[in-house]
């Protein structure tokens, strides 16, 4: 629930509410993505090295999350005092929302996979992917519950007058840290507890380096999370800026995310039948088909753009609950799980720094955000479709055609 409107909701609050400059926003988050996804690999050697349900580690990591989720919503007076102060609290609220969440993140992470790999039996392959897939079945559905709840509810706050936004984001914040306790004494409280394991880093990072199938599956994840970040970043300003209906915005974003809840029984079944690579091949194609319609949309074609959000989120099914079901399989290594996992989570947070840029390209391309058509000329608009639909489809098609050679290797 905290990714979602750290990744994309921020950008849009601080420029368009709190008067920030584009460019340098995108600056701003360039730089303190690119500090969480050096941080990543270091973090999954510590899961290894403390323990991925280490009750203290998860307790300091949640209240670390909830602090900064709330100093990003609710800055201070005087950090409103001036753009430079207001810039240096968002790089540091944002680096410290970063950590936080990808303590929990990777820990979590890492716990799941080692609860999966200790009961599986290797002379049961089929039944191997079956609980594989249902696994993340169940964590992506209840994942996508908080997704769903994080589009909508600041999407709607931040069209208020000021004063209303800001006690309505109070009482989101709270309601926030409440989700994220009674999750943190759920897990810690009722969750089956893994193996206990010791880990070294330089012997980790050897294994790592040695897994050419982790390596293929790697590239393949870093090109197809670069597809999804870009049009992340850029939403909001293609909804406000191109389709021009932003007081629509939560109709999106929740007609997108719930087709992605929607649609996850519908891969798990799909994955048991077909493999799960075969089918995140059809997800990426449905994906790049939204993306391309997406394309072509102009002012008013509000109809249409909930059309592409469903079959959009749809895909989404695929790319959330796929992966790491590939993942998964590909490593059977109790020692350094919490190392294969810093590693994927940083390529993940590589992507998001790299779309980070996005805004900077805009903004030096001239385009303005949150202007009307006289206001932005026609080229500017072009670059923010392109860069919005067109962009993010060329990084899918090299995913799937890395994802295609993978498949091949993978089944011989």
């Amino acid at each position: 629930m905290a990714a979602l409107p750290v990744y994309v909701q921020i950008p849009n609050y601080y420029t368009a509410q709190l008067g920030l400059p584009l460019a340098i926003t995108g600056l701003v988050l360039f730089f303190a993505r690119m500090f969480d996804t050096v941080q990543d690999p270091f973090i999954g050697q510590l899961v290894d090295k403390v323990g991925c349900s280490n009750p203290s580690w998860i307790i300091a990591s949640a209240v670390m999350l909830c602090l900064s989720f709330s100093g990003l919503w609710l800055p201070p007076a005087f950090a409103r005092e001036s753009n430079t102060l207001l810039l240096i609290w968002l790089g540091v609220m944002l680096s410290l929302a970063y950590t936080a969440h990808s303590m929990l993140n990777i820990a979590y992470l890492a716990w799941g996979s080692s609860l999966e790999n200790r009961n599986l039996s290797d002379s049961a392959t089929d039944t191997t992917l079956h609980q594989l897939l249902g696994a993340s079945a169940w964590r992506e559905a209840f994942g996508m519950i908080g997704v769903i709840l994080a589009s909508v509810i600041p999407s709607w706050i931040v069209l208020q007058d000021t004063n209303q936004a800001s006690a309505q984001l109070s009482q989101y914040v709270v309601v926030f840290t409440g989700l994220v306790g009674l999750a943190v004494c759920a897990l810690i409280v009722g969750a089956t507890k893994p193996l206990k394991r010791s880990a070294h880093a330089v012997i980790a990072l050897r294994v790592l380096l040695k897994n050419s199938r982790f390596l293929a599956l790697l590239r393949i994840y870093f090109f197809n999370s670069l597809s999804v970040a870009i049009p992340a970043s850029l939403i909001l300003f293609f909804i406000s800026d191109r389709i021009q209906t932003p007081e629509k915005t939560a109709l999106y974003l929740s007609s997108y995310f719930v087709a992605g809840a929607c649609g996850l029984p519908i891969w798990i079944k799909l994955a048991k039948r077909i493999g799960p690579q075969r089918a995140w091949q059809i997800g990426m194609l449905i994906a790049v088909l939204s993306f391309v319609s997406a394309s072509l949309l102009g002012a008013g074609d509000s109809t249409a753009f909930i059309l592409v959000c469903i079959a959009s989120g749809l895909a989404l099914g695929a790319d959330l609950a796929l992966p790491p079901v590939l993942l998964t399989v590909v490593v059977d290594d109790q020692q350094n799980m919490g190392a294969y996992f810093g590693l994927w989570s940083l390529i993940g947070k590589f992507t998001l720094a790299l779309a980070g840029l996005s805004l900077s390209l805009l903004a030096l391309l001239g385009y303005e955000a949150h202007q009307t058509n006289q206001m932005n000329h026609a080229n500017s608009l072009f670059a923010l479709s392109f860069s919005y639909a067109v962009l993010p489809c060329a990084f899918k098609l090299i995913a799937l055609f890395l994802l295609r050679q993978f498949s091949k290797s993978f089944s011989s």
